[in-house]
């Protein structure tokens, strides 16, 4: 299970690379060209109610590999582009269209597939984002070097086909039929396509509101930190290579937050390690600010990198303990619409405002207070609304049978032996069951 998902990361920050030929090409401002990221995260975000009815209606697999085909096809359509609009629909709309088709099966699947050791493998999926984000950010700058920006984005368009290829091993989960000759097997509960009651659940719009604040600030830094770098007189292949330094560390920062987080006494307050991951992000972004060469943005992307990779681990994790494995997929979907107006909000305000003052740090400063307002906006909402039942974030275990319950092995083979068959119905025992 890959995190190409938060993995939908890695191909618009790898974009940003190209940013300084398409100014150069097109003679536009840094906002013009922040509008790529942020449509492009516009869509992921802002199509979540339409995945979840995708994935509720057909499943994870073939949404999976449509997005994949939508991904690539949107790449290279974009090499062929001959102005800035044509690059906003290709690469901003096809292309995020398709990641988003990508993105949220991913999750849901592993929402599916885990559930007492959830958070390690949300922060081991994760971990996939950064892997690609360290080879992305260099490849990018020598596909630049060598082809173009164009011949940059055709060879993007063709590697995002392995998406396609992630979608073939989402195998789906099915109810096993009890016996061969025993007719069809249980059906699983009918559900809808997009289910609105987690509004009710005060846990669930908080959590909305946060994130949806956080996103504001959260993506901008990565945004700009390689321009930043450039503008200060580094060499383009050094300024790249700050993003394979926050993705290495990225790398490490995932499953470790995941194990943290999935430990027995530390799960049942996620929620406000979730809030101080956000904290941490915009206290780093606070301090980066005062960079002033190359190697004060390498200190900033290596706290940045654990700061990020903590958020990215256990973003998903909180809302599946909220709102609980049925109403994941509609929930997912509603969370990545609210956060859809904040995204398409701020790389490009965050271009604004370097287009009127030239000055990176008030980029940087604006992130982190934006991240640090989300921080708050959780811990404090968590600790009046919800926080007095910390038990709620693990409710999934509470519908488990006792573990210290044990069956005499004696009883069950007398009960096999006295229960066979009733009126050619299969007796429903420990080991029929299981």
């Amino acid at each position: 299970m890959a995190d190409f998902p938060t993995g939908v990361c890695p191909p618009q920050e790898a974009v940003s690379v190209f940013f300084k030929e398409l100014i150069r090409e097109f003679g536009i401002g840094y906002s013009d060209t922040a509008w790529i990221s942020s449509i492009l995260l516009a869509m992921l975000y802002g199509t979540g109610p339409l995945c979840s009815v995708c994935v509720n209606r057909f499943g994870c697999r073939p949404v999976m590999f449509t997005g994949g085909l939508l991904a690539s096809l949107g790449m290279v359509s974009a090499s062929f582009c001959g102005s800035i609009i044509q690059l906003y629909f290709t690469t901003g709309v096809i292309t995020g269209l398709g990641l988003a088709l990508n993105f949220q099966p991913s999750l849901i699947m592993l929402n599916l597939y885990f559930n007492k050791r959830r958070p390690m493998a949300n922060g081991l999926a994760a971990a996939g984002s950064p892997v690609f984000l360290c080879a992305l950010s260099p490849l990018g700058q020598v596909l630049q070097d060598h082809y173009g920006w164009r011949g940059g984005f055709l060879i993007l368009g063709g590697l995002l086909l392995n998406c396609c290829v992630c979608a073939a091993l989402m195998r789906p989960l099915e109810v096993p039929r009890l016996g061969s000759g025993s007719g069809p097997g249980p059906q699983r509960p009918s559900r809808r396509l997009l289910d609105l009651s987690v509004f009710r659940d005060h846990g669930f719009v908080i959590y909305a509101l946060a994130a949806s604040i956080m996103v504001l600030g959260l993506f901008v830094p990565p945004v700009f930190v390689v321009s930043y770098a450039k503008d200060l007189g580094v060499p383009d292949t050094q300024a790249a290579f700050l993003l394979t330094i926050l993705g290495f560390i990225d790398i490490f920062a995932r499953p470790t937050a995941g194990f943290i987080t999935g430990l027995k006494k530390v799960r049942p307050y996620s929620v406000y390690l979730f809030s101080f991951a956000m904290f941490f992000n915009g206290f780093t972004d606070l301090t980066g600010s005062t960079a002033s060469d190359y190697g004060g943005l390498v200190v900033f992307c290596i706290f940045f990198g654990i700061s990020y990779g903590m958020v990215g681990a256990l973003q998903f994790e909180v809302l599946m303990a909220i709102v609980g494995t049925q109403k994941f997929s509609s929930a997912i979907g509603l969370v990545l619409l609210l956060e859809a107006i904040a995204v398409l909000i701020g790389p490009p305000s965050g271009g604004k405002l370097l287009d009127a003052t030239h000055v990176y740090q008030y980029v940087f400063v604006l992130a982190g207070a934006e991240v640090l307002a989300s921080s708050l906006v959780l811990v404090l909402g968590n600790f009046l609304c919800i926080g007095k039942r910390p038990e709620a974030a693990t409710e999934e275990e509470h519908h488990k049978p006792p573990e210290d319950v044990k069956v005499d092995s004696r009883e069950v083979e007398q009960f096999l032996k006295t229960e066979p068959e009733k009126n050619g119905e299969l007796v429903h025992t420990p080991e029929t069951s299981v």
